[in-house]
């Protein structure tokens, strides 16, 4: 029996039963039918069941007007809860209007309703159902008002905590012993045979370092820095991995405009050479590419290699944590059997002023 009143629908109901009693007694109290009117005689009986009915209509279809805004990128903000108030009203002005004219009109032999003007009691009872409705809707909305507040707050210290840690872990992976001894060890081995080479790969180096230090407190770059940094990351990766590494970048919109977090392109450059295989005779191919002005696009060849340890998908779960704080759109990782492919939202630069845009529950 506990199990039942725990079901969340079962306790929907019951609240919702509980405001139609409240609300039936409150219209027995505007009805005028007869000092010896009886408690639960056809007219009552059919006021009780109707406004049962338009109660849990009303309620029913204002959630889920209510719900389907909740999962847009606006939420849920005045503006719109006038747009569902009026949308639920249209659906309860003829629904209402049909249920009173039934039981007034066509089925006055069984309702009963005793009215010396049925026109009037026609537009007693249909008004007074509107106002009603109006006021569940009213409520309806300030209730999920509050509860996106609610939700929002939480998820904000959530992703606040979330988005210390990723910073964290983002700055520990690249500024980590190993980067930087493979980095001085192809730069010794330049010194000997290019110095040229070794000149540009130091200039590269320090940029490198300099793009990483002077953002390490921002978690969104424009897209323009961000592909800047990675230009270095592939000359020194090109220098190490001569011929056997290949990025092609092809971005189709104004690099400036756009906005995505900081190191998200070498954090995927470098799980895709982490995680595969690739030689001089068998090449890595990466493409870092946009779709229209929706998304970011990073591709690799895929060849897994041999790994001790599975994998955590620690990077692209950083990223995609760190997406969440900006956006309801979904970072999108797939995969067949030559090519990985992960595909991230283009954020607007405003996010850069506006550190939070929606977030919904």
């Amino acid at each position: 029996m506990l199990r039942i009143f725990k079901n969340k629908s079962i306790r929907k109901f019951g609240f919702r039963f509980l405001v139609v009693l409240v609300i039936f007694f409150g219209v027995k109290l505007t009805i005028n039918h007869g000092e010896e009117e009886a408690l639960f005689n056809p007219a009552s009986l059919f006021y009780f069941s109707s406004a049962l009915f338009l109660t849990l209509f009303t309620w029913e279809i204002n959630d889920f007007l209510i719900k389907r805004q909740l999962k847009t990128r606006t939420g849920l903000d005045f503006q719109n809860s006038l747009k569902i108030l009026a949308m639920t009203m249209v659906f309860l002005i003829p629904v209402s209007a049909f249920v009173y004219y039934l039981g007034i009109y066509e089925l006055d032999h069984i309702c009963q309703i005793n009215a010396a003007d049925k026109g009037l009691q026609f537009r007693v009872d249909w008004i007074r159902a509107l106002l009603l409705g109006l006021t569940i809707i009213v409520f309806n909305s300030f209730y999920f008002a509050t509860k996106q507040k609610k939700d929002l707050e939480l998820k904000m210290d959530q992703l606040q905590k979330e988005i210390m840690t990723s910073k964290y872990k983002s700055l520990k992976s690249q500024i980590s012993p190993h980067f930087l001894f493979n980095s001085l060890n192809t730069l010794t081995s330049l010194m000997y045979e290019d110095r040229d080479i070794a000149s540009d790969f130091v200039t590269r180096l320090a940029s490198s370092y300099r793009y990483i230090l002077d953002n390490k407190e921002a978690d969104v770059v424009s897209l323009e820095k961000e592909l800047g940094f990675l230009d270095s990351f592939i000359f020194m990766m090109n220098v190490r991995h001569t011929d056997s590494i290949r990025i092609e970048t092809k971005i189709g919109v104004g690099a400036s405009d756009y906005s995505i977090p900081t190191l998200s392109l070498q954090m995927l450059v470098e799980n895709a050479m982490k995680h595969n295989y690739f030689s001089n005779e068998k090449p890595m191919h990466i493409k870092v590419y946009t779709v229209g002005k929706i998304a970011l696009v990073v591709e690799n060849t895929l060849r897994k290699r041999e790994l001790k340890e599975e994998s955590t998908q620690l990077g692209i779960k950083n990223i995609q944590k760190r997406y969440s704080f900006y956006t309801n759109q979904q970072v999108t990782v797939e995969s067949d059997d030559s090519c990985f492919r992960v595909t991230m939202p283009l954020l607007d630069r405003s996010v850069l002023e506006s550190p939070v845009l929606t977030v919904s529950g």
